[in-house]
């Protein structure tokens, strides 16, 4: 079954320049797979369209078979780009939140997880470093029971060492029967996670994409090679 559906979507922030143009897309369940482009092609727009954030200027997404909406919101955990959280709160006060704000969301877990990551609950946001920041806010998105997490650059602000923690941690800590969209320009850090990979050029046009084991196989090149082939990096 699909968990994601984009049919005839389109989406343009001027009048007739289209940031997105007729994408027609299909993602099964279960699969982790990398939405990889340059700046600038739609990644970020495509996934806030997902989460309810923006709407399209034509065409439709649904999630789980269901149009995106109020009803949509309870299947997708949603980390974006920037840290949204007020600086005054302390790590603590914005775990309780999601305690209360989420039925799904499992606190023992994000705990752990934020001990792990050798991050002080008692410490307010305006303290911390932005790579403490982003791996306060991945913990929080990765420790709901979501059927699709949408993660918008979860390791761009991080130390590398950091990196394949957060990725095991991506890749240990959600249900087998969810789908995780990544995007990322770091794509030799994240390829070894991904089960599938689509490339998007300008426009949100798809120009490659299949299951990431099999097109290394096939071709002898990682997808950080083919990437840079494709768009000419």
């Amino acid at each position: 079954m699909n968990i994601l559906e984009f049919k005839s979507l389109s989406k343009a922030y001027v009048k007739g320049i289209n940031v997105i143009s007729n994408l027609n897309l299909e993602i099964p369940q279960g699969r982790i797979i990398g939405l990889l482009g340059p700046n600038g092609c739609g990644k970020s727009t495509m996934i806030k369209m997902i989460a309810g954030l923006l709407q399209p200027t034509s065409g439709e997404i649904l999630v789980n078979g269901k149009a995106v909406g109020e009803e949509t919101c309870a299947d997708i955990s949603y980390l974006p780009e920037r840290t949204y959280f007020t600086a005054s709160m302390k790590v603590k006060d914005i775990v309780d939140y999601f305690a209360d704000f989420y039925k799904d969301f499992d606190k023992e877990r994000a705990l752990k997880l934020l001990k792990d990551l050798n991050v002080d609950i008692e410490a307010k946001l305006k303290k911390l470093s932005k790579g403490t920041k982003e791996k306060v806010q991945l913990v929080l998105v990765m420790s709901r029971q979501a059927k699709l997490y949408l993660l918008d650059e979860p390791i761009a602000g991080v130390d590398p060492a950091t990196r394949e923690y957060i990725l095991s941690t991506i890749v240990s800590n959600y249900n087998p029967e969810a789908t995780i969209i990544i995007t990322t320009h770091l794509i030799t850090d994240v390829e070894q996670v991904l089960d599938d990979f689509i490339f998007i050029s300008y426009g949100g046009q798809i120009v490659m994409s299949g299951n990431a084991e099999e097109t290394r196989n096939q071709t002898g090149k990682s997808l950080d090679e083919l990437f840079k082939e494709v768009f000419k990096c």
